[in-house]
């Protein structure tokens, strides 16, 4: 299936590419820093014209050293040999003595000029360089900003097709590659744009018909490189995607270390890195192997140009229609010719990778979010917190089998809602469509009477406060954990919630208390400790709506009750929805919702649920009778 789809993908890319050129549109990014573009350019212009002047300063000399040489010559002969030598030649005994006087002052002059020269070129190289750097890197901020921004914004059903690694790459490798085409290739290929141009012209203005004898082997080059440029753009495209699956495995192993320990899979996973290494060399080997051919073809090329202009110019020197000091300065600028050949292997090489990774890097930017404010929503405020559930069915990517299935429910203002049911039932997925991280299929939610896609997103959630199941903590220490959702909260209030959530007293056995650090994912703490983190982070939210998704799961039953005790008295006044997989937790809930194959099989009391639900009554004992047989 993975290879009968692989035409089609690539027939997409290509029809996305033709609609939207994404190296174009990251070249527009340019336009973001109008000042250090146009500085950039015009320094790279004064060191090009700088380097282009060269030349012609060494034909002078030359020349000047050559017709001095004869002026010498005819001047150390007898003087009637003199008169005779300047007469045949046309020339004016006392114009030569002159010119010969003033021979050391032109050299000097000449030489000077082209030190000057060196130094403006070397001064203004300098100067695009760091500009160009200074461009490039801001860009890349620019494009690293503007991809967060969207993941952060993308509905989860787009990480749930997307691996991690496949997302960091393209934030890190991919943003790299495009910042190095615009940092170093676009300028490349501006300055020997002017080269060429520059030089071709200065060579037509010198000598026209030793000028026409290297205009053949241009468009020879020009060709290999457009062939080459084709086959290596999509090989690069390749790299790119080789590499991600090198990063998504290396992600992965880090974050699940502690499996890969446990179960003694260290050689079977590195060898299984070691392969995705090998996949990525290959494809790399087989790219350096194309640039190997190239360049011995653009060398040989330059070399039959060469040769040319030896055979074609000695023969207009002997003809005396070209002089050894223009011949020189033809010389220098052929190489000035094949300079910017010689580049182009770089700038396609630049250009292939940039391609590829802004192709990848635009395929994030432009990705539809499944899940986003409509036109003209509205804040929500003042909310009471009446939770409505109305018909709602819901599919994962809108295809297969329903996992909800035409729920109906009502949670009034201050009331807990239990969801129970075995895994899979769909308890999650509802709790998950309260604060839209996934939008329903059919039917609707309201809260207050208003559909929950009719108001914004973020004054949404700021009404929820949420405790999932998967504890996730950030890098930092344990009061910014607690104030994540308001960094803003004062010391009292922070201490406040971590007191409701009975995470207060072990936070002070630490010797530096809140101030304590978490480790990576809050390695440094047990699972209980960092389930009452996460549930002070929420409460110190203050929410409306409070979302705690099986969230006693990773402590004591000494702890659970401390927690459940807190949590009983902060869930007054409001709409509570809880996930337990241990019903002594939900006795006391307004409702309890039996769910199974994603349907709501019972609902009730636990009172009436013991009477009217076999299933409740059948999880209901069985815990009893584990209670029974831990106790």
């Amino acid at each position: 299936m993975q290879l009968a789809n692989q035409p089609a993908r690539g027939r997409q890319r290509r029809s996305r590419k033709e609609r939207n050129p994404s190296l174009g549109r990251a070249i527009r990014y340019l336009g973001r820093y109008p000042k250090l573009t146009i500085a950039a350019a015009a320094a790279l212009f004064i060191a090009t014209a700088a380097q282009l002047a060269v030349p012609q300063l060494i034909q002078n000399i030359i020349d000047t050293i050559v017709t001095n040489t004869v002026n010498k010559t005819i001047l150390d002969l007898p003087t009637a040999f003199q008169t005779m030598a300047a007469e045949r030649l046309g020339l004016d005994l006392a114009n030569l003595q002159l010119d010969l006087d003033n021979a050391p002052r032109a050299l000097l002059i000449a030489g000077l000029t082209v030190v000057v020269f060196a130094i403006a070129r070397g001064l203004f190289t300098f100067a695009q360089t760091y500009m160009s750097q200074a461009l490039s890197q801001n860009i890349a901020f620019e494009l690293r900003n503007d991809l967060f921004a969207k993941i952060q914004r993308l509905s989860f059903s787009y990480h749930d097709k997307n691996r991690t690694g496949q997302l960091m790459i393209r934030a890190t490798d991919d943003v790299e590659r495009l910042r190095m085409f615009l940092g170093q290739g676009l300028l490349m290929a501006l300055q020997s744009f002017i080269l060429l141009t520059g030089t071709l012209t200065i060579l037509f203005m010198t000598n026209a018909r030793l000028t026409l004898v290297i205009l053949p082997t241009l468009p020879i080059a020009l060709f290999l490189f457009m062939g080459f440029g084709r086959i290596v753009m999509p090989l690069f495209r390749e790299v790119q995607q080789r590499l991600a699956g090198v990063n998504t495995i290396l992600q992965e192993n880090l974050a699940g270390l502690q499996v890969v320990k446990a179960f003694a899979s260290q050689p079977r996973e590195q060898a299984r890195f070691g392969d995705s290494i090998d996949y990525l060399l290959e494809q790399r080997i087989r790219i350096s192997r194309i640039f190997s051919i190239l360049f011995p073809f653009i060398f040989l090329i330059a070399n039959l140009g060469q040769a040319a202009i030896l055979y074609f110019g000695g023969r207009q020197i002997i003809e005396g229609t070209l002089t050894l000091g223009e011949w020189q300065k033809f010389s220098l600028y052929l190489i000035y010719v094949f300079i910017p050949m010689g580049q182009l292997g770089m700038i396609i090489s630049f250009m292939a990778q940039a391609s590829a990774s802004a192709e990848r890097i635009f395929e994030i930017l432009d990705a539809k979010n499944e899940v986003e404010d409509k036109p003209g929503a509205i804040e929500l405020d003042g909310v009471n917190g009446r939770v409505q559930f109305e018909d709602v069915s819901f599919r994962y990517f809108n295809s297969g089998d329903p996992v909800l299935q035409n729920i109906s429910f009502t949670a009034e203002p201050g009331q807990t809602i239990a969801l129970l049911g075995s895994t899979g039932s769909g308890k999650s997925t509802i709790i998950n469509l309260i604060p839209r991280f996934y939008d329903v299929s059919d039917g609707r939610i309201t809260i207050d009477n208003h559909d929950i896609r009719d108001v914004t997103i973020d004054s949404l959630r700021n009404k929820i406060g949420i405790v999932l199941q998967e504890t996730t903590l950030f890098s930092g220490d344990i009061r910014d954990n607690i104030a994540f959702g308001r960094p803003d909260a004062s010391e009292d209030e922070i201490i406040a919630a971590a007191r409701a959530a009975a995470a207060h007293d072990f936070i002070m056995e630490f010797p530096e208390g809140y101030d304590t650090p978490v480790g990576e994912r809050g390695s440094t703490l047990s699972g209980g400790q960092k389930q009452r983190i996460a549930i002070a982070r929420a409460l110190l939210m203050d929410p409306y709506i409070l979302i705690l998704d099986d969230s006693t799961s990773s402590v004591d039953l000494n702890t659970e009750y401390e927690i459940q005790k807190a949590l009983n008295k902060l869930m007054e006044g409001r709409t509570s929805f809880v996930i337990a997989q241990r019903i002594s937790t939900v006795l006391n809930a307004d409702q309890i919702l039996v769910l199974d194959k994603g349907k709501i099989v019972d609902s009730g009391v636990h009172e009436e649920l013991m009477e009217t639900s076999a299933i409740y009554a059948e999880i209901y004992h069985s815990q009893l009778a584990e209670d029974v047989e831990l106790s």
